[in-house]
């Protein structure tokens, strides 16, 4: 049908590939880069330290541990004694337990989204996650962070060692949501991010934070 090196057929091979092309994007076969102009505008934000990370996390593990103990200890107390069993309360929480993992999203996934990136222990460090792709951190991405630090203590926690691997810190959990955790003493830097047009790419030196 089509004879190699007519100049006339080019059109029709130019429409085909289009089309070609359009089909292929409502199928999503088509590699989307996902540099978000919120992520460019937050290039060059100065990132939190691993310790700096690690001793919020403690602190905010201590925090869960210091309500999820009384609330058992009563939960406990009351099932037993409704059922004239003897008392006998027993601790131990696991993120294994789908009870525990819960008290434990809701604390750090709803309190980093109520907070806008601030948990007990990242404001005390001085430290905040941040969305790269909303202007303020989202409810789903909250949540999507807590649970991901499931991902990121698999295989002995190589998801929190990757921190130095990634060329922007990101541990798993981080890549998971879309976030990154930057030093809250330039959170209004951060906070006008969204509201500054992202560089030129051509223009500028600077590589989005969500880069691999």
């Amino acid at each position: 049908m089509f004879q190699e090196g007519d100049p006339a057929q080019l059109p029709i091979l130019c429409i085909m590939w289009s089309m070609k092309t359009t089909r292929a994007v409502k199928r999503g076969r088509v590699f989307d880069p996902h540099q978000t102009a919120r992520a460019e505008a937050l290039a060059g934000v100065p990132l939190a330290s691993f310790w700096q990370r690690a001793a919020a996390f403690i602190i905010d593990f201590i925090i869960v541990l210091a309500v999820y103990v009384p609330f058992e200890m009563l939960r406990q107390y009351f099932l037993l004694a409704s059922t004239h069993r003897p008392v006998h309360i027993a601790m131990n929480f696991s993120l294994h337990n789908l009870g525990d993992l819960v008290f434990f999203v809701v604390y750090a996934g709803f309190s980093v989204w109520w907070t806008d990136g601030l948990t007990v222990g990242k404001r005390l460090l001085g430290i905040r996650v941040v969305s790269l792709v909303h202007a303020k951190i989202t409810l789903w991405q909250s949540v999507e962070r807590a649970l991901g630090y499931g991902a990121s203590a698999l295989e002995g926690g190589f998801g929190f060692i990757q921190f130095f691997i990634h060329r922007n810190h990101r541990c798993v959990h981080d890549r998971i949501a879309e976030t990154i955790v930057v030093k809250d003493i330039f959170k209004d830097a951060v906070k006008n991010a969204s509201q500054q047009p992202a560089p030129n790419a051509s223009t500028s030196g600077h590589r989005s934070p969500s880069a691999v």
